[in-house]
């Protein structure tokens, strides 16, 4: 199970002492946006949908969360309700510590408040890559494309296959890709016709990665 970032010995062992273990089954929301934050979550295993609203309701995918992931530490470290829901797609499992423990830990530690930083600033690229890939992608080819080699490097540390699990709707990936249901569709099917991906049931397998990244580029 994924640890604490950068945490060796003794801090490593504080941290274990004060993290739960929970586990939630697919569908189900961790916690809401504008609920108030209670502690943070570590992903230990599974996949975690981290959703926000706009005032009409319409609701934006910002990420899918992975193990190592590290959920709420903005809002916990801001004293702020927490900014995202984050939903399980598949039977998840947490180190949860609480608000009060967790600050106690980082006030009490450097090396704990340095692989704070650190959790953050990895926060803060991943929201930078995702703004500039809805920002500047030049078209929805490639901001598809892009969302697939995410998927795809994402799934890397646990599979050294080309293939990855694709557990969002079409609806979803759109969502990601800042575009429409019927673009994806329309585009995992040329993807496929033209030999750059397979796809059996819910599994996507990339045999031309090298095309994707052309998309991109």
């Amino acid at each position: 199970m994924p640890d604490f970032p950068e945490l060796t010995g003794a801090e490593l062992e504080h941290f274990k002492s004060i993290a739960q273990e929970i586990t939630h089954p697919a569908g189900a929301v961790v916690f809401s946006e504008g609920e108030p934050a209670s502690g943070i979550y570590l992903v230990c295993s599974g996949q975690v949908k981290l959703t926000t609203a706009s005032g009409n309701h319409h609701r934006m995918i910002l990420k899918i969360a992975q193990p190592g992931d590290l959920l709420g530490l903005s809002a916990i470290l801001n004293a702020l309700p927490y900014e995202v829901t984050a939903q399980a797609l598949v039977q998840s499992s947490f180190k949860y510590v609480a608000q009060q423990f967790f600050l106690d830990f980082i006030r009490n530690s450097a090396e704990a408040g340095y692989a704070t930083a650190l959790a953050l600033a990895r926060e803060h690229y991943e929201l930078f890559l995702g703004a500039r890939r809805l920002a500047l992608a030049p078209s929805a080819t490639a901001r598809v494309a892009h969302v697939l080699i995410e998927f795809l490097r994402s799934a890397g540390v646990q599979s050294p296959s080309q293939s990855f699990p694709l557990l969002l709707t079409h609806a979803e990936l759109a969502s990601l890709a800042g575009t429409s249901r019927e673009t994806v569709t329309r585009l995992l099917n040329q993807f496929e016709r033209e030999g750059i991906i397979a796809r059996k049931d819910s599994v996507v397998t990339v045999i031309r990665l090298s095309q994707l990244k052309q998309f991109v580029s």
